[in-house]
């Protein structure tokens, strides 16, 4: 009985081996014969490997990879490694998972670049010219380009019917594989084997047998003659041989062309590389199988001599069932969701595009709002305009409106400079600024304002005229008020000035360690400890806690900044010095009465703090200051800027016809704050869409504000951070 045992055990461990078969689905013949090679190699390993997970891998041919994603819903494929933007329909639409992504020698993503062979071609002027894509709703090939058009104008979409429509009109003709049942026009220029028998049909599919299907078709659209421009990836480029790379350019989002090494700098955004996905009830044992493949065939497998994973020219093609490029999978943790594996950048855009459909949101703007006042006003906007829909969105701060807009829970903001540096690290792009001149008529008779010439503002440090002792360097264990936390007046400007005999240049680059050396205690909206305890809160609809970062508390912007500088209605919880910005303070100082603050106070009641330690009247602004503000700006998702423009632009016009209605985009006073939505100052949007935001900020703020950030700890920008892709 016991020598039955070693049989019995050996039957089990062979009918579970049998058991545990992985179908991979291919789409070509030469991905068919790779998938044999390596179902040939598992064979001869696996006993030597002593691996007993899995015993064989079927390869199952389809005839595209829209039609493995369906075989594998169907239970009639288990696996396959498809484009980030077929990673998400699988997962949206088919309810599949994704469990590993591919890495690259130079990162986890991958550029998008349009190659041209013309040297009179430039990005501006694609319209009319012919187009090969590497796949319908690919990233490099359909997803980034058509996001950057759309973002830049070139390519407008009026949301009544789907993008493909609006891409058909863009482009002479186009070759878009997979793209047949969406727009079959845009597979006019496709040279796949027509057949009305479905497994034999192969033109415009995403499937090998497809000339012009991939990177390596798309290019060789181009290379033919087919086509004037192909959408690929940076990795692509390193299929064209050093004899024939001079032949090729790339179109560059300035304008301008450059040569294929320049890939870095001369694309059209970036996006997550290709996917691996199954059916949930099979992620566990698909882990498994690929942690086993790539430990033995990968790069550094230790049976990469009898079959290399990563590796497709000997079946004469390439990327067959993985890229060429990839350096190594990385398998997923099991539960993440779609944003976690593909960027809550890309997941954004690819909404934006259409890609679940029409929706509610592609008709109306949401924009943000980081208070009750703020939400009151964005109501009465609302109601004023005839122009497309707006909803007013909720938040607590902006930066949680920077992170709402990523996640694409709202759509714009107005953000002041240093939070529009975080937006942009954070991957948005400005639409418009706030303009701050006097003349906002346009001199070529437009109705839109554009110039180069950005009025900005200036901080400053005020103090009452009573408290003489205050000046610039004796500030040591007074009180502060500062506008909020992050605000340029408020909290990036002072720290750079003398505050106290004790603050010098060896202080700590971070504000937030030297307003809590300096002061013995203030109010800074958004911070905490002794520097919120002269902090109010707010009361009744407005009700929050001590501290907040927005309007509700009644201490916040350079209103609240001025209210802690004079005290509460009683006199009591005020501060010594006020840091905040000049160009609506003598306006603020009459709103303290009108609003029933506090009676009495003049503009001659108070006067600024200089860096010299002099004091001056507060009309003396221009030579005593803290420091130069660029303007705020508004921003938003790349793929989003046409609309928001348009918007703002209609919202404009509406209100600027009747001039006598009650509702003011660029005033405040009458729901009892300042700055609400758009600094008062605001005379009109200057269009800046076309202007990164690094230029709208100026090159010296902008590295002030990256050198203190490098040694600031920021949640905001953590966030952003470890959600953009980065190309080595």
């Amino acid at each position: 009985m016991r020598g039955l045992y070693p049989v019995l055990f050996f039957f089990i461990f062979v009918c579970s081996v049998r058991a545990k078969k992985v179908r991979w689905c291919t789409v070509s013949d030469p991905e068919q014969k790779k998938c044999a090679e390596l179902a040939k190699a598992l064979v001869a390993v696996l006993p030597q490997a002593d691996v007993a997970a899995f015993g064989r891998l079927s390869c199952i041919r389809a005839p595209s990879t829209a039609d493995c994603v369906d075989r594998i819903k169907g239970n009639r494929a288990d696996i396959v490694n498809v484009d980030a933007g077929e990673v998400y329909s699988a997962v949206k639409q088919f309810d599949l998972v994704a469990i590993a992504k591919e890495i690259y020698r130079d990162g986890g993503c991958i550029l998008s670049v349009a190659v041209v062979r013309n040297d009179s071609l430039d990005i501006r002027s694609l319209q009319g010219h012919r187009s090969c894509h590497s796949g319908v709703r690919w990233t490099a090939g359909w997803s980034l380009p058509l996001g950057f058009l759309l973002s830049r104008n070139y390519l407008s979409w009026s949301k009544e019917h789907p993008l493909s429509q609006d891409v058909v009109s863009f482009f002479g003709a186009s070759c878009v594989p997979g793209a047949a049942a969406m727009a079959p026009t845009l597979c006019a220029l496709c040279r796949g084997q027509k057949s009305y028998i479905r497994q034999k049909n192969y033109h415009c599919e995403t499937s090998h047998s497809e000339p012009f299907y991939n990177n390596q078709g798309a290019l060789r659209c181009l290379r033919l003659g087919v086509g004037d421009v192909a959408f690929v990836d940076h990795l692509a480029l390193e299929s064209i041989g050093e004899s024939e790379r001079d032949e090729f350019r790339l179109l560059c989002g300035d304008g301008t062309q450059a040569p294929l090494s320049s890939y870095r700098n001369c694309n059209l955004g970036r996006g997550p590389g290709g996917g691996t996905v199954t059916r949930v009830n099979f992620r566990k044992l698909a882990r498994k199988f690929l942690a086993t493949v790539q430990t033995l065939f990968g790069r550094q497998g230790r049976e990469r001599q009898r079959f290399q994973l990563f590796h497709s020219s000997t079946f004469g093609e390439r990327d067959l069932l993985f890229k060429d490029a990839t350096d190594k999978l990385a398998v997923l943790a099991d539960g993440m969701d779609v944003s976690q594996v593909l960027g809550l950048d890309y997941v954004a855009l690819l909404k934006g595009l259409g890609h679940e459909g029409s929706s509610l949101e592609d008709s109306v703007v949401r924009w943000c709002c980081i208070s009750h006042a703020e939400q009151t006003k964005c109501e009465q906007w609302a109601l004023s305009i005839k122009s497309d829909p707006l909803v007013c969105v909720r938040a607590v701060s902006m930066r949680d409106c920077i992170e709402k807009i990523k996640r694409d829970e709202v759509d714009a903001v107005s953000l002041d400079a240093t939070h529009s540096f975080i937006a942009g690290k954070c991957g948005l792009v400005p639409v418009v600024t706030e303009y701050y001149g006097r003349n906002c008529v346009p001199a070529n008779g437009s109705t839109h304002l554009e110039t180069d010439v950005l009025p900005s503002v200036v901080g400053v440090a005020v103090a009452k005229r009573s408290s003489r002792n205050v000046l610039m360097g004796n500030l040591g264990s007074r009180r502060s008020c500062h506008s909020y936390t992050y605000s340029p007046a408020g909290w990036l400007l002072p720290y750079r000035h003398r505050l106290s005999h004790e603050h010098n240049s060896s202080s700590p680059c971070d504000p937030n360690q030297v307003y809590n050396q300096v002061f013995w205690k203030g109010c800074l909206p958004g911070s905490q400890g002794n520097l919120c305890k002269v902090c109010m809160g707010g009361t009744g609809e407005a009700a929050t806690k001590r501290c907040a970062d927005n309007h509700n508390e009644r201490y916040y912007g350079n209103m609240g900044a001025l209210r802690c500088l004079v005290g509460d209605p009683s006199g009591k919880s005020y501060g010594d010095v006020a840091f905040l910005e000049h160009h609506n303070l003598l306006d603020n100082i009459l709103s303290l009465g009108s609003t029933g603050w506090a009676d009495g106070w003049s503009s001659t009641d108070f006067e600024l703090l200089c860096s010299d330690g002099r004091r001056a009247p507060l009309s003396e602004w221009e030579s005593c200051n803290l420091g130069v503000i660029p303007p705020n700006t508004v921003m938003t998702r790349p793929v989003l800027t046409a609309r928001v423009y348009d918007f703002l632009m209609k919202s404009q016009e509406t209100l600027a016809a009747s001039p006598n209605t009650d509702f003011k985009l660029f005033e405040s006073q009458q729901y009892g704050e300042s700055d609400l939505l758009f600094k008062d100052a605001t005379q009109c949007f200057v269009h800046t869409s076309h202007m990164d935001y690094r230029s709208i900020l100026g090159e010296e703020f902008y590295t002030h504000v990256e050198t203190v950030f490098n040694c600031t700890q920021s949640d905001i920008l953590e966030f952003c951070i470890q959600d953009v892709c980065s190309i080595l």
